[in-house]
Formats: C-alpha cells, structure tokens, sequence
C-alpha cells in the first residue's frame, strides 16, 4: 500500500508537470466520459440513499415530536456525508474501472511504448487529462445529487408520515450551512482526482496480457475505494474535529 501510494505521488507530480501542455479538448472528453456519463447512477444512489434513511428515521422522529428536524437531518446527511460519498464511489465503480482498464489495456498492446518513442512523457499525456476531468466536474455531480437527495427525502417524508413540504424545508434551510456545501464540494474534487490518479497508476502498472488487464481493473477499484475512505476520513478530522 505504501509503495503504492509512493508510486501514486511521483504520477501526481509528473502530471502537475503537464498541465501546461495538456489540450483542453482531451480534458473535456475525459469529463464527459467520468461525470456526464455517471450522472444516472450517481443520482439514483442519492436519491435512493436519501430515501431509506428518511424511512429510518421519520417514524422515530415523529414518536419524539421532532418530525420538524427531519428537514434538517437529511441535508445535514446529505451534504456532509452521503452525497460526495456515495457519489464518488459509484463514479469510482464506473469510470475508474474504464480508466484503468483503457491504460492497461494500452500498456499490454504496447501503446505506451510508442508514445514513447514520440518523446513525450505517457503518464502526462494519459494522466493529467483524466485526473483534470475528475477533479473539476465530480463535485458538479456532487451538488445535483445533493439537491436530488434532499428533494427525495422530502418526497419520502411526505409520502410516509405526510409532512408537510414547508416544514421540511424550513428545517432544511436552518440547518443548511454553505461552510458544510464547500466541505463537500473539496471532498468531491479530492475524491475524483484521487479515483482517477489511483486507477489510472494501477492501469499503468499492467504487464502481460488481458488476464492481467481484468486483474488490475479489480485491484484499481478495489484500491481507489479504500483510499477515498482513507481521504474521507481525514477530510474530516481536519475540518470537524481539528478546530
């Protein structure tokens, strides 16, 4: 894992190196090819998230005569935890499998040699465009799939123990903090750069034949997981605990 993580850090850097020579159309197409195209997924699993905890918690909140928190509770949720969470990794299972299956797949068939044969530095040029995608739009499906989770826990709320829309929302608002929104929206960007870097250098790591290539695309989503929950986990300690 440590070594790995090393191996990771000198991938970063080199393509910190590239960002002046990256073209913007590559950076485009690979976020469409991450966010656009894990739109669906990642807002039915907000939606779906936010509904079966409203269903956890509404019935024991209204036997309390504190229904009025329900609002405040799920966007709380929502916005700290579960939306650039569950987002994030459902991103990760989609697009960073591609990710690491399209470079090693490139790696086994020698592509990555005849990039370097052109003088140009193959994990810049196959890199930095992935982890720019990532970085930039994953918290843009972040913020959807927030809205999409709080709306779905109000239609849960009212559909379960008919609360009424205004009182969820009066909740909402109260408890809605824009320091949490950008907390979130960090932890979007960390998380999506994290994903790609991390597939993208497992990918990389590739040698052999397509045997090979299925057990990095395993490992690259297997790894990418552990290391978003590692970041997650010290996103928060610094922002919540360490004061």
């Amino acid at each position: 894992m440590l070594e790995f993580l090393g191996l990771c850090v000198q991938n970063l850097i080199a393509s910190i190196k590239y960002i002046t020579r990256v073209r913007f159309s590559a950076v485009i197409s690979q976020a469409a090819a991450i966010s656009y195209d894990s739109l669906p997924i990642a807002l039915i699993i907000a939606f779906i998230a936010a509904a079966v905890i409203t269903i956890q918690v509404s019935k024991q909140f209204l036997m309390s005569g504190a229904e009025a928190y329900i609002g405040g509770t799920i966007t709380i949720v929502m916005i700290r935890e579960i939306a650039p969470g569950f987002a994030a990794l459902a991103i990760g299972a989609r697009a960073g499998t591609a990710i690491s299956a399209e470079i090693a797949n490139m790696q086994v068939t020698s592509q990555v040699d005849a990039i370097k044969t052109l003088k140009v530095d193959p994990v810049g040029y196959y890199f930095t465009p992935r982890i720019l995608g990532a970085a930039i739009t994953v918290p843009m499906v972040v913020l959807l799939a927030e809205l999409i989770g709080i709306g779905g826990g109000l239609v849960v709320a009212k559909a379960t123990i008919g609360l009424h829309p205004a009182r969820y929302m009066h909740s909402a608002w109260l408890w809605m903090s824009t320091r949490d929104i950008y907390i979130s929206l960090l932890k979007a960007s960390i998380f999506g750069g994290l994903m790609a870097l991390v597939c993208a250098t497992r990918g990389y790591q590739t040698r052999g034949g397509a045997k090979e290539v299925g057990i990095s695309t395993t490992q690259a989503a297997v790894l990418s997981t552990i290391y978003m929950l590692i970041a997650d986990f010290l996103i928060n300690l610094v922002f919540y605990i360490i004061k």
